[in-house]
């Protein structure tokens, strides 16, 4: 009976110990961690339940993979949790920023619906966007 019970116990302690691992890997990791540039689509404070700070950032550039030259966007949803970062993109809007980010593996409903938490506003260029100009980072002599 005894030696059967050191092994159940050794069991539990092993599927504890497996899961504590688990949920640290998934939600408390950071996977990867980066800086994206870009204009500020939306910023929001939304939710029923738990009330979390998401946003939609769009990167322009070129892509050239062949041999005409396209301009091509990327969406950058993310999510942020520090009410101070939140007021100051609140702030930056009509502004391109610079934000630094840290990627988890899974999504806690009280850190954001993004895997992509940013934690720090590098930069905010001034420059106000021109009026009427679609493209205002555009060259006007592309071939």
């Amino acid at each position: 009976m005894r030696t059967s019970s050191k092994i159940l116990t050794g069991l539990v302690v092993l599927v504890v110990l497996f899961l504590a691992g688990f949920v640290y890997y998934k939600f408390c990791f950071v996977y990867s961690e980066g800086v994206n540039e870009g204009d500020i689509n939306y910023f929001q404070k939304e939710g029923f339940i738990f009330k979390t700070y998401e946003g939609k950032m769009i990167q322009s550039g070129y892509n050239s993979k062949n041999a005409n030259t396209t301009i091509q966007s990327n969406e950058f949803r993310f999510s942020v949790e520090d009410e101070a970062i939140a007021k100051r993109l609140n702030e930056s809007s009509s502004r391109q920023v610079k934000l630094h980010w840290k990627r988890y593996l899974g999504t806690l409903p009280w850190r954001g619906r993004s895997q992509y938490i940013v934690d720090d506003i590098i930069d905010t260029k001034n420059a106000k966007p021109v009026e009427n100009d679609p493209f205002p980072d555009v060259p006007t002599n592309i071939n």
